[in-house]
């Protein structure tokens, strides 16, 4: 298939392109570089079956795909609240303009959702089943809201034109590929760590998380692009092996070998308490079962941001 990335060269884009360039499709990749980096798809450029779309999201665009991932939005903290309201346009008016694509083409998409459309969850683990506990007017709004929307906007056309659509709500998410400034936790302290900077642990580290590595992600993307059970989701991906934010900043210590301590900060507002997927619908509709165990993949990401750093 020729396939569209929309955020291409982004963390997660730029490691979906690789694969399916290895599963042998054709893969347009579209991004207007905000905070994705030539640097992920510079491996790509020499092959044929590779091309870079130089395009915002929320602009009206026309292309021609056989399937299009719609992945484009900043998807930090820092990244997504420098600009709240262009982050809802990448949101709102991204999922528009490429649903009048699908609309047109009459072809499949999929979308990549986010657990943060859970809010401050009290139901825990979150099923999809769950309607989330999201404050509309809190800073974090612009991406949280920005991504219900999203997904509203799917279904209806999904219900008023017939819309061929699969919906993924990814959970945190890490592995090669990450910007080192993007300000997500497991960046945060791989970088504190080999730098000797204190890690910086908000509020008393007390909160939960579960972490994903990348090529476990791309799987789930992969089997739900492949499922012709006409599913829709939206379906949760991630790994649901949890432990304290303290805890993972012990593990990041011990495996990069660093003399770091530990900072306490505040905990900012809305910062959720517990973040922990349930996989039941994953496992059953898609098979999906992440493999890779939070040592290896840390390791390999120390190993990635390692290299990053003596440039």
């Amino acid at each position: 298939m020729k396939v569209l990335i929309t955020g291409g060269a982004g963390f997660i884009g730029s490691n979906l392109c690789e694969r399916l360039l290895k599963m042998g499709h054709e893969v347009l990749c579209l991004d207007n570089f905000y905070t994705g980096s030539k640097n992920n798809i510079a491996e790509f450029l020499g092959n044929s079956k590779f091309e870079v779309i130089r395009q915002d999201i929320s602009e009206p665009f026309l292309i021609e795909a056989d399937f299009i991932i719609n992945l484009a939005c900043p998807a930090s903290v820092p990244h997504y609240q420098k600009d709240p309201l262009k982050t809802m346009k990448d949101n709102v008016y991204g999922i528009f303009n490429v649903m009048e694509n699908v609309r047109r083409l009459k072809i499949p998409v999929l979308h990549t959702s986010t657990s943060e459309v859970y809010g401050s969850p009290g139901v825990h683990p979150q099923p999809e089943s769950y309607n989330g506990n999201v404050n509309t007017v809190s800073i974090r709004s612009c991406y949280d809201e920005g991504k219900r929307a999203a997904e509203t906007i799917m279904f209806d056309y999904h219900r008023r034109y017939g819309a061929d659509i699969k919906v993924v709500r990814v959970f945190n998410t890490y592995g090669p590929k990450m910007l080192e400034n993007d300000g997500r936790v497991v960046s945060n302290f791989i970088v504190q760590a080999l730098q000797g900077d204190d890690l910086t642990v908000y509020g008393n580290g007390k909160q939960t998380r579960s972490f994903c590595y990348i090529s476990d992600l791309i799987d789930g993307i992969t089997l739900f692009m492949e499922n012709k059970s006409g599913f829709t989701g939206p379906v949760n991906l991630g790994n649901n092996y949890e432990f304290t934010v303290i805890d993972f900043a012990k593990l990041v210590i011990s495996l990069t070998g660093s003399k770091s301590k530990i900072r306490f900060v505040e905990l900012p507002k809305d910062d959720p308490i517990q973040r922990n997927p349930d996989l039941t619908l994953a496992r059953k509709i898609l098979g999906y079962n992440p493999k890779v165990d939070i040592e290896e993949g840390l390791k390999k990401t120390i190993s990635y941001f390692k290299k990053v750093l003596k440039h």
